[in-house]
């Protein structure tokens, strides 16, 4: 019997396991979760773009999502600017 995994408030998304975070869940819903994407703001993703979730990882299969949403996604960082 499979085990399921739950995704809670607070967990990161990423597009890919070796990835940046581009955000974190606001709230679960049964069929969607409302994010926030870096410098974007919230939005609501279906829960069917989950690839998967593990330790408070949740791996967003960015492909299954409207074009504008991936930009925003691709350009989660683009204001982060590095110091040294």
């Amino acid at each position: 019997m499979a085990q399921s995994v739950q995704v809670r408030v607070g967990d990161q998304l990423f597009d890919r396991e070796d990835g940046d975070a581009f955000g974190a869940v606001v709230e679960v819903h049964t069929h969607e979760l409302l994010v926030n994407i870096e410098g974007y703001g919230q939005l609501l993703l279906p829960a069917a773009a989950v690839r998967a979730v593990h330790d408070g990882k949740v791996i967003i299969n960015t492909s299954t999502l409207s074009s504008d949403v991936q930009q925003r996604i691709a350009h989660a960082h683009d204001r982060e600017t590095e110091y040294r």
